[in-house]
């Protein structure tokens, strides 16, 4: 079977490594001697301000939007992965849907103001594939009406916008470690801010609100990452450079042998360096990929549908249409990308996408 994304796996003795020094320290948790060194180690490789790395992706959300939301309205991109809408409702806000721009595929930043109101208390937005939104008018949109900006960024480890980190834009960014992403830690994700002030808010808040042993900054939660996760983290981060190498030459020949007369691909947006963190296609019609997709399976080639349905159509949602990004979620194809894809079966890929 070839599916749309495959785990990296260090050599399992520079994890054995890794994990021996867990067991000398006998510490598994809490602000760990490798949970420290990996978060140094990010912050230096993605040149960001302030990194918080966490025990999943969805949480680094989930604690933004509850200090900042305050249970108002959150304007919002119909076309992401559903823990994005998910956390809005959780956290007991509301979300307002903006469509998108139908060659970014990110929120369209043009739609934006007309979807402010009173109750509007944050924009949380989510760069697709890699690909940013149009950071600085969001940012100028926020400052003239005193909202706070949340980037859901889980697939943007490595990308830079204009030549610095794509985490250093917003009040908060957030990524995925997870075991299907460019970097993991198996299960993990991080926060980043730009502060020291906005960074101890989410410390605490991410460890249960400590203010040292006994005392209380205020309410938290539990998102704090292991040292097993830490140690995975390590044992991964001295192979990205050739994991993006190897993800930028499944990407040209994708983008070399594939029949664009009848598909588009992904528009990156001016400015971008871009990681190869997946490869969406699109079709025609919705009936041209299922056809595709149908095909595909017949060879065990298992692609991905990333991101369908389109979230305004989620059962706990009550949100009018947004026309562009429903149209894009029934014909957008995420086609395999890792880093050990031979050429015998992205030729396999290729060839029957095209016939």
């Amino acid at each position: 079977m070839i599916n749309v994304t495959k785990t990296f796996f260090p050599p399992i003795e520079d994890y054995q490594k890794q994990l021996e020094r867990v067991w000398e320290n006998e510490w598994l948790t809490n602000n760990g001697e490798l949970y420290k060194e990996l978060s140094q180690k990010l912050q230096d490789y993605l040149g960001v301000n302030q990194i918080i790395p966490m025990t999943n992706g969805t949480l680094p959300i989930q604690i933004a939007l509850n200090a900042f939301a305050k249970e108002g309205e959150v304007i919002t991109t119909p076309f992401s992965y559903v823990a994005t809408t998910a956390t809005i409702v959780w956290e007991k806000c509301t979300p307002v849907f903006v469509d998108i721009h139908p060659e970014y595929l990110t929120i369209d930043e043009t739609k934006i103001e007309a979807a402010i109101t009173d109750k509007t208390t944050a924009i949380l937005a989510t760069h697709v594939y890699g690909n940013p939104c149009a950071v600085e008018e969001i940012e100028a949109i926020a400052k003239k009406h005193h909202l706070k900006v949340i980037y859901d960024a889980a697939h943007c480890f490595g990308v830079n916008y204009k030549s610095q980190s794509i985490f250093n834009y917003g009040d908060v960014s957030t990524c995925s470690f997870h075991a299907t992403k460019l970097f993991h830690t198996g299960e993990g994700g991080a926060l980043f801010c730009q502060d020291e002030a906005t960074r101890q808010e989410m410390w605490y808040r991410h460890n249960f609100g400590h203010d040292g042993p006994e005392k209380y900054h205020g309410l938290g939660l539990n998102a704090k990452m292991s040292e097993l996760q830490a140690a995975m983290g390590l044992s991964v981060l001295p192979y990205i450079k050739h994991i993006i190498a190897e993800r930028k030459r499944v990407c040209e020949y994708y983008d070399t042998h594939l029949d664009f007369s009848q598909l588009n691909n992904l528009k990156l947006r001016e400015g971008t360096d871009w990681n190869y963190s997946y490869y969406p296609v699109i079709f025609k019609t919705e009936s041209d990929l299922l056809k595709a997709k149908d095909k595909l399976k017949v060879e065990n080639i298992n692609p991905r549908r990333y991101f369908y349905p389109s979230l305004e159509e989620l059962p706990y949602i009550q949100s009018s249409t947004c026309p562009i990004a429903r149209d894009m979620a029934q014909r957008v194809l995420c086609l395999p990308l890792y880093d050990s894809l031979s050429i015998e079966d992205l030729s396999k890929i290729v060839s029957t996408i095209n016939e």
